[in-house]
């Protein structure tokens, strides 16, 4: 273990944020607890000499009566230092059903992710340590994860458009409250984290157990690390099987090619199969294992089948190739447009052109917007793009559309074509970064007599 942690840490964010140039911005999100209050620390002093700029964020999440306070604790410390800080203020958790520590990473990713966009950051800096990686793959292990799960968290990765940084993986807790301690810097130690009802908690627990067999935090982590080699290598063979397999449609659907994905290796065609439902539906995480290959055993032994997974529809027809698209019932809810540009459903930006009423909000086509489509064409007043009508039904209702929280009207469809009467205005529509449109789809023959494949 290094011993100086704020050398070893700086140096690894040399590596990881060596190329943002002099004026950039990076971001910091800082809880309170030691080992967040440590990284920001590390980070200002990393920071100066490399001409760039630290903003942090606080996520309360409402959970605990001094939430707020603590919260209040670390702007205190960041205007000691010189830092712009925000508390970003998590809504409804308290009242959230199921998995509550993953429901409240899900929001705070969120909140930190929107307010990255806001700023501009170039980068947001997680606090995670070894001990987390260590407990983390314990916890995945129990799961019956495989190369995917096990290798746990990595240094850099980006989701929601923002670039996430981790430069303490290779650090223990302990190094970085003793760090804290010279410095005569305080921090708050969360209750949550000694309930022992939480999956984290045990594994804490259990690697404390599992020491005197020669099982420690620094052997997990490292085993981690070699297992994130052999992901980019099974990812190098994904991406040779997506270039043969997969095709992305215009509307947002997937075509793959089951005689493809059945004469590759089992694991790469899995992790085809995840990769694009986690593009689809915008989800941080793949499906759960087990799901995810009874899915995939389905669609290859059957020449008709059907599956719905992460939010997803998987459909394959005689002599067709496997669709893949979002499915209608969860396609997100209606997001104002305020005359701003706003990401919807994790996957088509909007932005709209002056004459948008102060109601409108982008949403699902869905099949009052398809029979809207459907009188207007009738009515001579609109005609398909090339493509439109060729597409499956339930892919045009998962399309994007433009509607009127106030009359409930349809005001505009992007991919469709359409704009209601007397809206001049119209709307930029663009896939997010990931989903990927090609040249147009083939969706196959539906010929009842096509041999089996």
């Amino acid at each position: 273990m290094p011993a100086d942690p704020a050398a070893a840490a700086s140096a690894v964010l040399d590596r990881l944020a060596g190329g943002i140039a002099p004026g950039g911005v990076i971001g910091v999100a800082v809880s309170g607890g030691g080992d967040s209050v440590a990284l920001l620390l590390i980070a200002v002093d990393w920071a100066k000499g490399r001409r760039l700029r630290l903003r942090a964020a606080t996520v309360d999440h409402g959970l605990r009566p001094e939430s707020a306070s603590e919260a209040e604790g670390v702007a205190v410390l960041c205007r000691r230092l010189g830092i712009r800080h925000q508390t970003l203020k998590a809504e409804g958790l308290a009242t959230a059903a199921g998995n509550l520590p993953a429901a409240a990473r899900a929001v705070r990713l969120s909140l930190l992710a929107d307010w990255a966009a806001r700023h501009g950051l170039a980068a947001v800096l997680l606090g995670h340590t070894l001990d987390d990686q260590a407990e983390t793959v314990l916890m995945r292990l129990a799961r019956g994860s495989g190369v995917e799960g096990l290798s746990a968290m990595q240094a850099e990765r980006s989701w929601g458009g923002v670039r996430w940084l981790r430069p303490l993986l290779g650090i223990r807790r302990d190094a970085l409250r003793g760090m804290l301690r010279e410095r005569g810097v305080g921090w708050v130690e969360d209750p949550t984290n000694e309930d022992p009802g939480y999956d984290r908690t045990k594994a804490r627990t259990a690697l404390a157990t599992l020491a005197p067999l020669g099982i420690g935090a620094e052997g997990l982590a490292a085993t981690a690390q070699r297992l994130q080699r052999q992901r980019r290598v099974l990812e190098r063979a994904m991406r040779d099987l997506a270039a043969r397999a997969r095709r992305w449609g215009e509307l947002g659907e997937v075509l793959l090619d089951p005689h493809e994905l059945a004469g590759d290796e089992r694991e790469t065609a899995l992790r085809l199969l995840a990769d694009t439902l986690r593009r689809l539906s915008g989800a941080r995480y793949p499906p759960r294992y087990r799901a995810l290959a009874d899915a995939l055993d389905r669609l290859l032994s059957k020449p008709v089948a059907g599956a719905t997974l992460s939010g997803c529809l998987l459909r394959r027809r005689k002599c067709g190739p496997v669709l893949a698209c979002r499915e209608p019932a969860a396609c997100a809810g209606p997001v104002p447009l305020a005359g701003k540009s706003v990401t919807w459903d994790g996957r088509w930006v909007l932005a709209p052109r002056n004459g948008w009423p102060d109601s409108a909000a982008a949403g699902a086509l869905g099949r009052d917007g398809s029979a809207v489509l459907g009188a207007a064409a009738r009515a001579g007043a609109w005609q398909a793009p090339s493509g439109w009508d060729a597409a499956p039904a339930v892919v045009r209702l998962t399309t994007p559309a433009v509607w009127s929280l106030a009359t409930g009207a349809l005001l505009a469809a992007p991919l469709a074509g359409y704009t209601a009467a007397g809206m001049a205005a119209c709307v930029e529509i663009a896939p997010v970064e990931g989903l990927r449109h090609d040249r147009a789809s083939d969706y196959g023959s539906p010929a009842a007599d096509c041999p089996d494949p």
